[in-house]
């Protein structure tokens, strides 16, 4: 009987990896899914997402039952933290969608490979082959081959993670709630876990190379975020540049020069080292084709293709995208379409929304305020405080803005920057907007249901214009 010859095969079981090989099924695509890992998820679903989002769901349960009275519900005390239910609750969110995605492999006729996948070469008479080292077959054959492989943390150099010094894989089974906590690093990661542990009562220092905390954001946006971490009591220090981490018999403290030039040394019981993530493209075979990667990431055409022909990348290892789990499920998407002769569309970076699920929330897309003005755009903003939204106040979340940057001649929408409540859902509605090429006289006169936190971009919206009903 001849070998099988996929359609597409993929190499990586993350977000990315399962996603185009759903997309692909769907489309009636013969599919190979190749992965080292004996579940399928990736980083985003295991040690990342999911889990993340899991524990600050728990810390905002937490916050409002510290504030019951208030709510008129009396009886509770002070309620005491079961850290142990914190990560079962955790690893059994995991372990469903661990089955639902075993399951949408089979509904969507995936052959799934357990092995470490790696190229080698260009495609022969239109066919590459990938060997596959583990328990799945020697090799696969396939006519175009998804780079699905993903990324891990990086690591301060002389540095390990271990019990004390973490990264994000470390920080999500901790045995107990560190009663401090140093953090190397103040993007999307550093933050998150910050607004955590500080709702459980950790002493959380924040520890910055750049001048100021999520930095990729508008810098209002960071502004506030700051501010309302100060408020929640968590140490902020920006423009510092980290010189040692040495252990103790405690734990560690971490030594750094801080923006006016003085020496500063914070202990903690635990470190954090969230400064980026690093492309996983080592051992996958790239040198036996004509992809060459740079700094570990690899570049693309806008259909995701490579330099070899056939050959596609998405996910974390893809140059130019932001490391985020749904512009990989999207570029998956766009490539499955691509090879079935599907109709798709290219992933464009400016339409990518970003979100943090700290405590108050972020969700952002498009231009900042300061890069529209950077390209020539001459820009009316408009900014509208959840303070004065009626279900902000129902709902006691006061932090916050929509802040709405516009095109002055053609009133374009170019960026939305949210920070406050349910920041992460409500950034939806903007890159649609973007997406549509809307203006704000058409965002103005789109009705948003009362009473809603959606109200708040309906008046963001109006004040570019100088028009907000709310305040």
């Amino acid at each position: 009987m001849a070998e099988t010859i996929y359609d597409v095969a993929i190499i990586g079981g993350g977000p990315a990896g399962y996603t185009g090989a759903i997309r692909a099924g769907q489309y009636g695509l013969k599919v190979a899914l190749i992965e080292k890992e004996p579940k399928l998820g990736g980083t985003c679903l295991h040690v990342g997402c999911i889990p993340t989002k899991s524990l600050l769901f728990n810390a905002e349960v937490y916050d409002h039952v510290k504030a019951a009275k208030e709510y008129g519900i009396e009886g509770l005390g002070e309620g005491k933290v079961n850290w142990q239910s914190v990560l079962d609750r955790k690893n059994g969110i995991i372990a469903k969608h661990v089955k639902g995605l075993d399951f949408l492999m089979r509904k969507n006729k995936v052959t799934v490979i357990a092995g470490w996948g790696k190229l080698t070469g260009p495609a022969k008479n239109g066919v590459f082959t990938i060997a596959v080292d583990g328990k799945g077959p020697n090799s696969v054959q396939a006519k175009n081959v998804m780079l699905a492989t993903g990324s891990d943390a990086k690591m301060l150099p002389g540095l390990k993670a271990d019990e004390t010094i973490l990264t994000n894989v470390e920080i999500l089974s901790l045995k107990e709630i560190p009663k401090s906590l140093a953090i190397i690093g103040a993007g999307a990661v550093g933050v998150e876990f910050g607004s955590i542990y500080r709702s459980f009562g950790s002493e959380i220092s924040i520890i910055e190379f750049l001048p100021r905390v999520v930095p990729n954001e508008d810098e209002d946006v960071s502004k506030e975020l700051a501010r309302t971490f100060k408020k929640r009591g968590i140490d902020i220090n920006v423009g510092a540049k980290v010189e040692k981490v040495e252990k103790t018999k405690t734990g560690a403290k971490v030594t750094f020069t801080a923006s006016d030039g003085k020496t500063v040394v914070k202990e903690a019981e635990k470190v954090l080292v969230a400064v980026g993530r690093a492309a996983r493209t080592e051992g996958i075979g790239l040198e036996t084709t004509k992809i060459k990667p740079e700094r570990g990431f690899i570049q693309v055409s806008e259909w995701m293709e490579t330099a070899e022909p056939g050959i596609y990348a998405i996910g974390d290892i893809v140059a130019g995208l932001p490391q985020l789990a749904h512009t990989g499920m999207m570029a998956g998407m766009v490539v499955a379409a691509k090879i079935a002769g599907k109709y798709a569309r290219p992933i464009r970076r400016e339409r990518v929304p970003a979100c943090t699920y700290t405590e108050p929330q972020i969700g952002s897309v498009g231009l900042t305020e300061a890069a529209a003005k950077e390209r020539g755009y001459t820009v009316k903003v408009g900014k509208f405080p959840f303070s004065a939204n009626s279900k902000a106040s129902i709902v006691n979340a006061h932090e916050g803005f929509v802040k709405v940057v516009a095109d002055a001649k053609y009133g374009e929408i170019l960026g939305v920057h949210i920070i406050g409540p349910q920041a992460t859902e409500l950034v939806a509605e903007a890159v649609t907007a973007l997406e549509l090429e809307a203006t704000v006289e058409e965002m103005m006169f789109t009705i948003h249901a009362h009473p809603t936190l959606a109200e708040a971009m309906l008046d963001g919206f109006g004040a570019v214009e100088g028009m907000a009903i709310n305040v």
